[in-house]
């Protein structure tokens, strides 16, 4: 027996919006009574393009009453753009929770919302619509009817890792084992993609080509913002002189000019500020007094 909450079990009991709509404007069906699951939903909306009315009719467990009762429950009012972005976690939170054997129930329901969004919008499109079947070459695990797609969200949404896993979240798996093989192999395909996109975050940017005019722009920011200020405190200062391709020239100022350890701060502060925040190639040199200073 399931150790299932009290709002499982009310909704379980007491479900809510079970019936059938007349004319709806969008049916999504997913699952089959051979697998021992299945739900259908339906959908009516006003004129503002709000879920006003929704109904569904199951055939499964516990879990799969309340997931559905749950899920007509949290969508009504929703415009088909603020429904399709419901999970199947948002399903089994306002649940209080499922057994990890049982999120299959929250997942199907979600699937059942997104072939009726896709049924309502092939009609609007004038397409031909049957949301009863699915198509054969792409279902993956032939047993319970489960598609490639519904595999991979259930994987991404619920970040799963392991083929057991796959089954509770879908039941993919579940019954001969055939599809097992590419369940892992789906597994390993998006694991891979997923540490793709990692390394290539964690890439450093290629730093971008300043024209000098730019380039003394910025040096002449981190000057203000970050070295004149920790100069400033001891009585030093600073100023910029000139700039010649990676070379920069400096006028140390105040207590800096006779400082014992100006060439420490020249280099120690100042160059490795600008290397930091302009180019890690710049050197910083003291420019030459002019000839009034050296009288």
């Amino acid at each position: 027996m399931w150790d299932y909450n009290d709002v499982v079990m009310d909704h379980f009991r007491n479900p809510r919006n079970v019936g059938v709509l007349e004319d709806p404007d969008g049916v999504g069906l997913v699952g089959s009574m051979a697998c021992g699951d299945a739900l259908k939903l339906m959908f009516k909306l006003d004129a503002a393009g709000r879920i006003q009315a929704v109904k569904f009719q199951t055939f499964g467990c516990a879990s799969a009453i309340a997931s559905s009762s749950a899920l007509t429950e949290i969508i009504k009012g929703k415009t088909l753009e603020e429904a399709e972005r419901v999970t199947n976690r948002d399903i089994a939170e306002y649940l209080g929770g499922l057994p990890e054997q049982k999120m299959h129930c929250s997942v199907m329901g979600r699937d059942a919302l997104l072939v009726a969004i896709e049924n309502y919008r092939k009609k609007q499109r004038g397409e031909e619509v049957d949301s009863e079947i699915k198509e054969a070459s792409d279902i993956t695990c032939v047993c319970f009817g489960v598609t490639r797609q519904e595999i991979v969200r259930a994987i991404q949404e619920n970040n799963l890792t392991t083929v057991e896993q796959v089954t509770n979240y879908t039941k993919a798996g579940g019954g001969c084992g055939g599809c097992r093989d590419s369940i892992q192999f789906l597994l390993d395909d998006l694991h891979k993609a997923r540490e793709k996109a990692a390394e290539a975050r964690q890439k450093p940017t290629k730093p971008r080509r300043l024209t000098t005019i730019q380039k003394v722009q910025l040096i002449q920011e981190t000057i203000e913002r970050e070295i004149r200020p920790q100069l400033q405190k001891d009585g030093g200062d600073i100023e910029l002189v000139d700039l010649d391709g990676r070379t920069v020239f400096v006028s140390m100022r105040g207590t800096c000019s006779q400082c014992k350890v100006a060439d420490f701060t020249l280099k120690a502060v100042v160059q490795a500020k600008l290397r930091e925040f302009v180019e890690p190639e710049l050197i910083v040199v003291q420019a030459p007094l002019a000839e009034e200073e050296q009288a």
